[in-house]
């Protein structure tokens, strides 16, 4: 679409929020002189609250404008799509609130980012929204924060140093030092509840959608194992990440023929492996049962987060292992505070990646290697995130 048949280049969705106040802060010091952008959301008392202190951060924030938007309200929605070339959202949980907002951006041909961990949302998105994207040429990209971009884009940034046109094995081992924040306990509290409907909803979107012709996309993780490399203990990561991979591969060719994938979290001691398998089998066992469900959602509130000192303190090492055709190739991707203040950083450049980069020309509901891969690469590196080769061995 033409940049001045829209009013804003990026709209901010949920910027009264703890992580959308740290996503506002980070698009009012990075965006582009001459930039249009808006913060939208329910409360123009909390808005303006939001626009006061990012006056003390950038004076020239003082006549941002603050619009309403409300998902019980689709019209206001509607209106907000329709002004924006791109919409990023921070309001989740995702199952319970997403939905209107990216039916909006689909229909009005808006770009679109999001925070979403939920494997169930995101599917059900695809099964709603992805051909209405396709045809008005609106990009949904979910994931765009911790959960998926360092695993989505590290695993293609480790593809690439690897030979083309042969099979290839990727494994990505994860480690982090940060609070959980709110979102994320939800995420996991919310799908260990609905595993049956998130079943459903994944195979109804595996019948639909189509696989790429002649090419083998595969998870290829295995049991809990101490890996010889590291010395780490892996257990298999259950999380978004993985599916994110998968679908980054079916649709880029230079994955492979044959590409599999294994997503791990990795600790250093046994017993710690022991101890955290055996604390997330009885989560999921007790958040069956509404009452527990509610008492984990509270111990951390939506919109709640650390201090800035303990985000200080925090990180996140993902290093992947690369095989293909006789070489190897260890990666790592290294960054901060992964809950809070790289997750901003991920969405503020995605957006800022979507409405200002040339990316390539896809549509409909598109992963962050997909949609801006090498684009966005490049901006995280830029923003302090770090995307090494550790180790190459054998011929390229």
């Amino acid at each position: 679409m033409a940049e001045a048949s829209r009013d804003f280049d990026i709209v901010l969705f949920g910027a009264t929020g703890f992580t959308g106040r740290l996503v506002a802060e980070y698009l009012a010091r990075h965006l582009p002189t001459g930039a249009r952008w808006a913060l939208a959301g329910r409360s123009q008392e909390r808005l303006e609250a939001v626009r006061s202190r990012l006056v003390s951060l950038e004076p020239g924030c003082a006549d941002l404008p603050l619009l309403h938007a409300d998902v019980s309200d689709p019209a206001t929605l509607d209106r907000v799509a329709q002004r924006a070339r791109v919409v990023v959202s921070t309001v989740g949980p995702y199952l319970t609130y997403g939905e209107p907002l990216v039916a909006a951006c689909a229909k009005a041909g808006t770009d679109y980012a999001d925070l979403t961990g939920e494997p169930e949302f995101v599917d059900r998105m695809y099964l709603g929204y992805h051909q209405q994207a396709r045809d008005t040429g609106a990009r949904l990209v979910h994931a765009c924060g911790f959960d998926s971009v360092p695993h989505d884009l590290g695993t293609r940034f480790t593809v690439l140093q690897l030979p083309e046109g042969t099979p290839i094995r990727v494994r990505g081992m994860v480690r982090a030092h940060g609070a959980l924040s709110g979102g994320t306990l939800s995420t996991a509290v919310t799908a260990m509840s609905r595993a049956r409907q998130m079943r459903q909803v994944a195979a109804e979107r595996r019948a639909r959608e189509p696989r790429p012709a002649g090419r083998k996309i595969r998870s290829v993780a295995r049991p809990p194992h101490r890996d010889p490399d590291t010395g780490l203990w892996l257990m298999p990561l259950p999380t978004i990440d993985p599916l994110v991979v998968k679908r980054s591969a079916a649709a880029l060719d230079r994955y492979g023929p044959d590409f599999g994938y294994a997503h791990y979290a990795a600790l250093r001691r046994l017993p710690m492996m022991a101890a955290t398998m055996a604390g997330l089998g009885a989560l999921a066992t007790a958040v069956q049962l509404p009452p527990v469900r509610d008492a984990v959602q509270s111990r951390i509130r939506q919109g709640d987060g650390p201090a800035e000192s303990k985000r200080a303190r925090s990180w996140f090492r993902v290093r992947f292992v690369g095989e293909a055709g006789g070489s190897r190739v260890v990666t790592e991707v290294t960054g901060g505070d992964p809950g809070y203040g790289e997750t901003a950083t991920m969405l503020g450049e995605s957006a800022l990646s979507l409405a200002f980069d040339d990316n390539p020309a896809v549509a409909g509901q598109l992963t962050t290697a997909v949609a801006m891969g090498e684009n966005l690469t490049r901006r995280l590196q830029q923003a302090g995130m770090g995307f090494h080769v550790l180790d190459r061995s054998g011929g390229r």
